[in-house]
């Protein structure tokens, strides 16, 4: 006959058979030295999360989806909609085919994507090599230009004097007026510097006993370790350089340089519709294209590429924001 034994594990002890095991139910209980927000969520909290979630994704998907779905569809369908159509109905390409058979809104794509591609290189090699000189404390005129750096963050020369000194360096009506003036910006500079000094200074050392010089430290060693950071730079300048508008609404006068975002202002707010566009003109046989399809259509060619290329740059995004943020 087997006596009860008192089994160890929890408080007070549990009866039970000698030689049988009881496991007392794991209850979680909350710390006292723990946050509540690093707590699991319950059923509540679960459930209130995904509707929060839900109508987020509906806030921004319903509004795009209205304006891919309108850039596709006929002449009817939207007058039967009386203007943007949410309902599908019979689908064309023909805005399409029109804004990208070699006129002004063609022109004006690829004025931003080479842009948008040489700025972006440009800006990011500048701040990268800016970044590292700011983040070697020996370096020449560390402090000083450090804190000139930091200033431009809060004081601007202004729109007159920017405009002048542009105007001075020949650059009106010139695709440099869409680069050079917000060519580095202090932030994305001071992200990369936080980056570069979070590295061990071990590491570096190393290489410069190994004979290694500042370039090569930089461009085998540091930049390599700090893809993150320098993934999230390139984000910022390239979307930066993609939806800019006001400096080309300034510097270039010829509509033949207009970037792809100054051509969508002129259409969908001030209505203006620019030689050799197509807008306003309308298919009589099919009626299928419209001023509202073709509008539609370049705010589609606006959206889409920053759509395309953030899922690729999203996993360094926070890493590269948050790291540059704590150790600034």
């Amino acid at each position: 006959m087997t006596q009860p034994t008192m089994t160890s594990g929890s408080p007070g002890g549990v009866l039970a058979p000698s030689g049988t095991t009881t496991r007392r139910p794991s209850l979680r209980r909350r710390s006292k030295h723990r946050p509540t927000w690093d707590e699991s969520p319950g059923p509540i909290g679960f459930t209130a999360k995904a509707v929060v979630l839900t109508f987020i994704v509906l806030a921004v998907a319903f509004p795009l989806y209205t304006i891919v779905l309108t850039s596709l569809s006929t002449q009817a369908d939207i007058t039967r909609s009386g203007g943007l159509v949410t309902v599908p109905g019979e689908l064309t390409l023909a805005a399409y085919q029109q804004i990208l058979g070699g006129g002004i809104v063609t022109r004006a794509a690829l004025v931003s994507v080479g842009v948008t591609t040489v700025g972006t290189l440009l800006s990011t090699t500048v701040s990268l090599l800016a970044a590292y000189g700011l983040s070697r404390p020996g370096s020449f005129g560390h402090r000083p230009l450090l804190f000139v750096l930091l200033i431009t963050m809060f004081f601007g020369a202004g729109m007159i004097p920017t405009y002048l000194l542009v105007s001075a360096l020949g650059l009106i009506d010139s695709y440099w007026a869409l680069i050079l003036p917000t060519a580095v910006s202090a932030f994305n500079v001071l992200i990369l510097r936080s980056f570069f000094m979070g590295i061990d200074p071990a590491i570096t050392d190393a290489a410069r006993i190994d004979g290694a010089g500042d370039w090569r430290i930089l461009f085998r060693i540091v930049a390599p370790m700090s893809k993150a950071a320098i993934a999230v730079v390139a984000l910022f300048y390239g979307v930066g350089y993609w939806n800019a508008f006001f400096n080309a609404m300034l510097y270039i006068n010829d509509n033949a340089k207009w970037p792809l975002q100054l051509v969508l202002r002129s259409y969908v707010l001030q209505g203006v519709t620019l030689p050799g566009s197509g807008v306003g003109q309308v298919d009589v046989a099919t009626g299928a294209v419209t001023g509202l399809p073709v509008k539609m259509a370049v705010m589609v060619l606006a959206v889409v590429p920053i759509l395309l290329v953030y899922p690729f740059v999203q996993r360094h995004f926070t890493k590269g924001v948050i790291f540059g943020a704590i150790k600034g």
